[in-house]
């Protein structure tokens, strides 16, 4: 007789306990245990238990392969899903074996788990295990299926609403109400104030402060109180929601004809635009990509899309200012070069424009297209290629939580033609053509935040926090990635052998950059180097630089005359013409302001279940090689967590968003 110890652990989430029945079937090597029922005297499987059991078997079953679990109704009580989150069994020889689960089980459901070492394919030495290997991968390609969402962009899940994912996916019920109950407040909070879906238009700037009572940020107050000022202007494109557009000018484009004599009285004494350049002090913000596009209709008049330039330098005070703005790509008369001494009214409102084409930029490629599009693209393919066994999945699948639930549930409020941001100057059709034209430049050294800021001249512009932080950010992710790829792959002969790694890879690939030789992205990866660099992007991308776009929303988008995504008269075209009146009447009406400021809202509240960057609430790993691994990782997060906050505590306007206290560990929001 042989006795197996089972500790099994049901879920702290909402709801996660069973009245059903739950059998268990133990397959090893020598055989298999009966069908056996888990009940001990009193409740079992309640929300955040673990209850032990024992299971008598006439002999060792060997080497223990797989765990059987079944759940049978209890009655005729309403179906009620089991969040299973794992199963320790302790074998008549001594060893304790993990058995990971973390997912929902429902009535009838049988599961089959594996245990044990993560295992590559080509590692398996069971044709039981090899059989099912191939039978979950198969069952895994038909659940998770890929879909073209629009011509020229990356492709996405194939369901249509976030109720048909698999429960294991999908939000949390708690995360799920909590979300509800936010939208509900706000809406009651802006209808009490007759403000949701108002067509007014603001009687005064300072009226916008009244939009919520107390959803307030030291940020947000700042801006509301410095968004005139050409430095704070000049500093949001280092340390605002949108860090990735400038670059370093060295020449200015010949589209773009500013003179030595405009920018002069901008400049230190006794210095030339060209000097400053070839010290590299001058920048460039050029939206060419944007040029051409057709923005959408507003009362049966098409809006105004301005695809500008801004030119701006770094002074000796290491202040970033703005020196010289174009709002259209083709100088003319029409098109005047507007300068920081032009009328106040005017060079509010071609900063103002430039803005507004930075915001959709920064919604539709930054934020939505190049981390939550991506991110989906790097779970999808994941979740079709690799075994839950395998030690890549076990690496990656907790920086995939919830984003194929919030990217489902995004289409329809945020990008579908129903949604928020299609009331953007650009509207739906306008943003899809520019995170298409956007997508079709995107190359992999773009998303590797070294190469970006070499690429993009930066590697010493003063202040800029996103840089700073995101570079330390990027090398700690960079050396857990490496620890954990080496200690499974101690060769580039085990890269090349492991199918399933190729398979996510050449997914990603051929599904997220469409097989476009020219992005740079590898279509397979041949060294262990390779695998190294490509995870330590996909784990930034999808942690450190959603959080850099996504963060800091509410903080720069609550003042709409800070940064607003539509704005309804048409540029100016000569100086001297417009007023603060003008400035009213070109910024969105009161409906309009308040939905694109709940929004933000929405988007960077912290909701109760958030796990932060590098902490990892379900046991996959069973080998205790990569479990200190990541106490060595959250180690170095938490000493670079604390170096951040004594920098903040130091500046006027602190850069919290790649503080990795709080960063999430996946697009969840």
């Amino acid at each position: 007789m042989a006795e197996y110890k089972l500790e099994v652990t049901t879920g702290d989430r909402q709801n996660a306990g069973t009245w059903d029945h739950i059998y268990v079937t133990l397959i090893g090597t020598e055989g298999q245990s009966e069908r056996t029922e888990l009940d001990n005297y009193g409740t079992d499987f309640s929300t955040g238990t673990t209850g032990t059991y024992t299971m008598k078997t006439s002999s060792s079953l060997g080497k223990l392969l797989l765990v059987k679990v079944e759940k049978d109704p209890f009655l005729i009580l309403p179906e009620d899903e089991w969040y299973f989150s794992k199963v320790v069994v302790t074998t008549p020889e001594g060893e304790a074996i993990l058995f990971p689960c973390y997912r929902w089980i429902s009535r009838g459901e049988l599961v089959e788990l594996r245990g044990g070492k993560a295992m590559k394919g080509f590692e398996e030495d069971h044709a039981l295990l090899t059989d099912h290997r191939k039978k979950e991968i198969t069952l895994k390609k038909s659940l998770y299926q890929w879909k073209i969402m629009a011509d020229g962009l990356p492709q996405i899940i194939h369901v249509n609403k976030q109720s048909e994912l698999p429960a294991e996916i999908r939000f949390s019920e708690s995360k799920s109400s909590e979300i509800d109950n936010t939208k509900t407040i706000i809406g009651l909070e802006l209808k009490l104030k007759g403000m949701l879906g108002s067509k007014e238009k603001w009687e005064r700037i300072e009226d916008m402060k009244k939009i919520f009572w107390f959803k307030k940020t030291t940020i947000s107050e700042y801006v509301s109180e410095h968004w005139k000022e050409d430095d704070f202007y000049g500093s949001q494109f280092l340390n605002g929601v949108n860090p990735n557009v400038i670059k370093r000018c060295s020449e200015l484009p010949p589209n773009f004809p500013v003179t030595e004599e405009m920018v002069k009285p901008f400049l230190a004494e006794g210095t030339s635009l060209q000097k400053e350049m070839e010290k590299g002090n001058i920048f460039l913000y050029d939206q060419k990509k944007m040029d051409g596009i057709t923005p959408r209709t507003y009362n049966g008049e098409p809006l105004h899309v301005t695809a500008g330039l801004c030119l701006l330098y770094m002074n000796p005070e290491n202040k970033l200012m703005p020196i010289a703005i174009q709002l259209h790509q083709q100088p003319s008369e029409q098109n005047p070069i507007f300068l920081p001494s032009d009328p106040e009214p005017d060079w509010l409102l071609a900063k103002m424009f430039i803005k507004n084409a930075d915001s959709m930029d920064h919604q539709a490629v930054q934020h939505l297209m190049n981390t939550h599009f991506l991110a989906e693209v790097f779970t999808v393919a994941a979740l079709r290629s690799f075994s839950v066994i395998h030690p890549l999945y076990k690496l990656l699948f907790p920086h995939f939580r919830y984003t194929l639930h919030i990217n489902t549930g995004a289409r329809t409020t945020l990008l579908g033609p129903a949604g928020v941001l299609h009331l953007t100057t650009l509207g739906y059709d306008g943003l899809l053509e520019l995170m298409r034209r956007a997508h079709s430049e995107t190359t992999y050294s773009s998303l590797c935040l070294p190469e970006n800021i070499t690429a993009r001249g930066l590697e010493s512009i003063p202040n800029f926090y996103y840089r700073d932080d995101g570079l330390k950010l990027w090398n700690i992710i960079n050396s857990f990635v490496k620890a954990v790829v080496e200690y499974y792959y101690p060769s580039d002969s085990e890269v090349l052998k492991d199918t399933e790694l190729q398979d996510w890879i050449s997914e990603i690939f051929t599904h997220g950059f469409l097989g476009n030789k020219a992005s740079g992205f590898p279509a397979e990866c041949q060294t262990v180097v390779e695998v190294i660099k490509f995870i330590t992007m996909v784990i930034f991308t999808v942690t450190a630089q959603h959080a850099a776009v996504n963060n800091g929303q509410y903080d720069y988008y609550s003042w709409a005359p800070n940064v607003s995504l539509l704005l309804h008269k048409p540029p100016p075209t000569t100086k001297g013409q417009s007023s603060m009146k003008t400035i009213l009447e070109t910024l969105p009406d009161v409906g309009e302001t308040v939905s694109f400021v709940a929004m933000a809202w929405m988007l960077t509240k912290k909701y109760t279940d958030v796990v932060p960057l590098g902490s990892y609430p379900e046991e996959r790993f069973d080998e205790p090689a990569p479990k200190q691994m990541m106490k060595e990782f959250q180690a170095e997060l938490s000493s670079l967590s604390e170096a951040i906050t004594t920098r903040n505590s130091r500046l006027e306007v602190p850069y919290t968003y790649l503080n990795p206290a709080e960063i999430e560990n996946s697009v969840a929001m």
